[in-house]
């Protein structure tokens, strides 16, 4: 008997994915409230970052964006995910850095490529 998230179209490397996404918002909220000298600045980095993070990926690279452009979707992912990858790098133990490094890139290439690979267009 199928279960309930293989019907809706839903695979390990989806579930992965949305805790990649999620890591990435986090990590962009720590490196973005680490700008700047002053308390406002730190709490608007903090804020700031994350939602211009969170509103790009809602338009161009969920899977009911707003705007269903593949080209726009694979330049926000990369963005948005590099951003992350990098914030990473600055924040974290080289051993942790490169374990999210490998998840993210891994978990991109297997979201395009192989048995969990989704088509860029949308319709």
């Amino acid at each position: 008997m199928d279960r309930p998230a293989e019907r809706a179209g839903v695979n390990a490397n989806d579930v992965v994915a949305f805790f990649v996404e999620v890591l990435a918002v986090v990590l962009l909220a720590v490196r973005g409230a680490r700008l700047g000298d002053t308390s406002v600045v730190h709490v608007l980095g903090g804020v700031l970052v994350p939602a211009v993070a969170v509103v790009l990926w809602g338009l161009f690279a969920a899977p009911r964006a707003r705007f269903a452009v593949p080209s726009l979707a694979v330049a926000t992912k990369v963005l948005v995910l590099g951003a992350a990858v990098l914030a990473a790098w600055s924040l974290l133990p080289a051993a942790w850095a490169v374990t999210v490094t490998v998840v993210v890139v891994v978990n991109t290439l297997l979201t395009r490529f192989g048995p969990f690979a989704r088509p860029l267009s949308r319709g």
